[in-house]
């Protein structure tokens, strides 16, 4: 049996440990070392300068050995100034190369710096390695969670459904057992493309842009027959118009599950009359009869849970979502930039 560890306890202690370790460091040195050392820079030079002035008033050098002297100086403070400052470029430099994910957060660890370094800029260090670190075990928790979440999801979700199709293919049930049968397979295919769709929202670094071709024509007449018949008591009457057919690359669990939140959120704003989804060139619109709306709902008002699921559906595929305003027709208009000819 394996031991149960704590590394959420561990993290703490390693963290208390390097912040007394840079506490330590920042105590030995001088706080504002850079603003004191540019502070010696411009006073020595201010003082050379009017010295160099004063021994030009009085023709004690001549006026080409007084330039050059300021041009040295100038250089040799630059030169000063430069030096301070590498450190904090060579700091730009790795934040500017950082990648989520890819990069190692102990190249920012404190304990590689200098004891020489300014204690601002060793603060500045202990804070991003902290934030580095932070984010990696945000990624890796993210990460074992989709794991396990996805394991433990669909695998009671195969057995449910391997189960109906047993029960479904028996001789003997009742036309009503028949019905309930075909509800829970339903209802289960339903739940394990939302599974899909919610861990691939879930997981940041999954761009989700792998799948195949599938028509979205095909997908809308599959989409449209699972809502009537979830939509049968109500007097609501769904319709698909085709003036065009294209196909897309991708997800087409994601596409599925994009169609039927945007279809059934029109369905449940419809008190009745005909719900309209209409395939465009590179396009969709589900749109519902303005003569049989639902009370018109606040501007201000949360959107429902269909809606939020698309609209983040349509921000992860890219595919622009257009919602109506309040007081305009109740269409709602779906892009997709990269549409590709139906018949290929």
């Amino acid at each position: 049996m394996r031991k149960w560890r704590r590394p959420s306890r561990r993290h703490e202690m390693q963290q208390m440990v390097m912040k007394a370790r840079v506490e330590r460091r920042a105590a030995a040195c001088h706080d504002g070392v850079f603003c004191h050392r540019i502070a010696w820079v411009f006073a020595l030079q201010l003082a050379l300068t009017v010295a160099l002035c004063v021994a030009l008033a009085r023709g004690w050098l001549p006026l080409p050995l007084v330039l050059g002297v300021l041009v040295l100086a100038t250089v040799v403070a630059w030169r000063v100034a430069h030096r301070a400052w590498l450190p904090v470029r060579t700091l730009a430099g790795l934040m500017r190369g950082w990648h989520d994910g890819q990069s190692d957060p102990s190249i920012l660890c404190p304990e590689r710096l200098s004891r020489r370094t300014d204690a601002d800029l060793a603060a500045l260090t202990e804070a991003l390695h902290g934030f580095a670190a932070r984010i990696a075990d945000y990624g890796t928790r993210e990460r074992n969670f989709t794991r396990d979440a996805s394991h433990e999801l669909r695998t009671p979700l195969t057995v449910i459904r391997t189960s109906v199709d047993m029960l479904g293919s028996e001789d003997g049930i009742s036309d009503s057992a028949k019905r309930s049968v075909r509800r829970i397979h339903r209802a289960a295919r339903e739940l394990e493309a939302m599974v899909d769709v919610l861990l691939i929202l879930a997981r940041e670094s999954d761009p989700g842009c792998a799948g195949e071709r599938f028509v979205v024509n095909d997908v809308l007449r599959r989409e449209l027959d699972t809502a009537s018949e979830l939509f049968t008591d109500a007097a609501i009457h769904l319709r698909l118009d085709e003036p065009a057919r294209f196909a897309l690359q991708g997800s087409v669990r994601a596409f599925a599950v994009l169609c039927r939140q945007l279809i059934r959120d029109a369905c449940r704003q419809a008190v009745s009359g005909h719900v309209v989804v209409t395939v465009l060139p590179s396009a969709l619109t589900v749109s519902h009869d303005p003569q049989a709306v639902a009370p018109p709902v606040a501007a201000n008002a949360p959107a429902s849970f269909e809606l939020a699921i698309a609209q983040r559906i349509s921000a992860r595929y890219a595919w622009p979502l257009e919602l109506p305003a309040a007081g305009s027709a109740a269409v709602t208009r779906v892009q997709f930039p990269d549409s590709l000819p139906a018949a290929a």
